[in-house]
């Protein structure tokens, strides 16, 4: 069941889960993807910065301030152009200060019961309310922190040896 709290105890702690996992790894790590038109961590990362500044709380106060207000469509690979000429150690400091900076606004809405059936109107699938929408955040998250370790794991694929059986991440 939905609560406000245990939403943001995950939200709060993404940036720091990221920062120990990815801060201070060599490029081999941080740039490689599973192959074209997929996404390496670096690339995930700068994704979650773009989430950060045009989606999350911006719809958030459109569902809150405009009874069904419409939602911009959200550019998927604008970290493409955006994450240039940056390294991982800014991008993660910028995905940290901007998230902090999120849930302070969030916590500053002052969301009760009556605020999470609110609608806004997403460009792809119509109607949603925000308990959705904050839901979403979340599971968000946790999909891009299992897409970094996927990832990552399948690096190792070859090396692993007949343990590849006991280990699905590297089918994934």
């Amino acid at each position: 069941m939905f609560e406000l709290d245990r939403a943001i105890e995950i939200l709060e702690r993404t940036p720091e889960v990221l920062e120990k996992l990815l801060d201070g790894l060599s490029d081999n790590w941080i740039n490689n993807n599973e192959g074209n038109e997929t996404w390496s961590p670096f690339d995930i990362i700068g994704h979650l910065v773009h989430g950060e500044k045009t989606d999350w709380i911006v719809r958030a106060k459109i569902i809150l301030e405009n009874r069904k207000g419409f939602f911009k469509p959200f550019d998927r690979f604008s970290q493409f152009k955006d994450s240039k000429g940056k390294n991982i150690s800014q991008l993660l400091t910028e995905f940290k200060t901007l998230r902090h900076e999120n849930l302070d606004s969030l916590r500053k809405l002052n969301i009760d019961d009556d605020d999470l059936v609110k609608i806004g109107v997403h460009p792809d699938l119509g109607e949603v309310n925000l308990k959705q929408l904050v839901s979403t955040w979340v599971v968000h998250d946790l999909g891009h922190i299992r897409q970094i370790a996927r990832v990552m794991a399948k690096q190792y694929k070859y090396e692993i040896g007949p343990w590849e059986k006991y280990l699905p991440v590297v089918h994934e």
